[in-house]
């Protein structure tokens, strides 16, 4: 009971609209309305500002974090729970219940929600993204490469079968939502960060 518990309410802390909601905090009405479409921390910092972005940003990763500690607190063995957890969460933010299941793509999500379960793979993916995103100026690339390292470090770095088995199924449900931004980095459309414009 504590296990299904657990992941509920993984799901429904993923669910929770952070970026939707900074945004109009920051007089956004709508961050599906604009930019991208996208309910997550980049639309909003193009959308909103800086500021807004980045407590997008951490609440999302937030979110995440919370949501397999919760797990690992409830039913820390075996290591299955707290990797459906943070699957969940991710689950939660991309098709979330309180925006008719019109959310994110899930990269801060997905870091924050294994960086209690696969630490080094989170610190790494995250050290990688940032070096990504310096280079080449294109979040989109970054959030990819930071999603299937992850998924590679968890394996590298030995965690629990489940945790590394769910952080590789992330990887791929999250460069499936950025297929968009691979055909407009592909085409050499895609906008990089700081560029103006839509």
């Amino acid at each position: 009971m504590l296990e299904v518990l657990a992941i509920v309410a993984a799901y429904l802390l993923g669910s929770l609209p952070f970026s939707f909601l900074v945004a109009r905090a920051f007089g956004v009405a709508d961050v599906r309305r604009v930019g991208s479409g996208n309910v997550g921390a980049t639309n909003v910092l193009r959308s909103a500002g800086k500021a807004a972005g980045a407590l997008a940003l951490l609440l999302d990763a937030a979110k995440g974090a919370a949501a397999s500690g919760l797990a690992l607190w409830l039913a820390p063995e075996p290591a299955t729970v707290p990797a459906l957890a943070a699957i969940a969460a991710v689950l939660g933010h991309m098709y979330p219940v309180w925006l008719r299941f019109q959310g994110g793509k899930g990269v801060a999500t997905g870091l924050g929600a294994f960086a209690p379960l696969a630490p080094q793979a989170a610190l790494g993916a995250t050290a990688l993204f940032l070096v990504t995103l310096v280079g080449t100026r294109y979040v989109s690339l970054s959030s990819i490469v930071a999603a299937v390292s992850l998924a590679v470090l968890a394996w590298v770095f030995g965690a629990p079968i489940p945790v590394a088995g769910l952080a590789t199924l992330t990887a791929a449900l999250v460069v499936l939502r950025h297929r968009s931004n691979l055909r407009r980095l592909w085409a050499g459309s895609e906008r990089r960060a700081g560029a103006s414009g839509r």
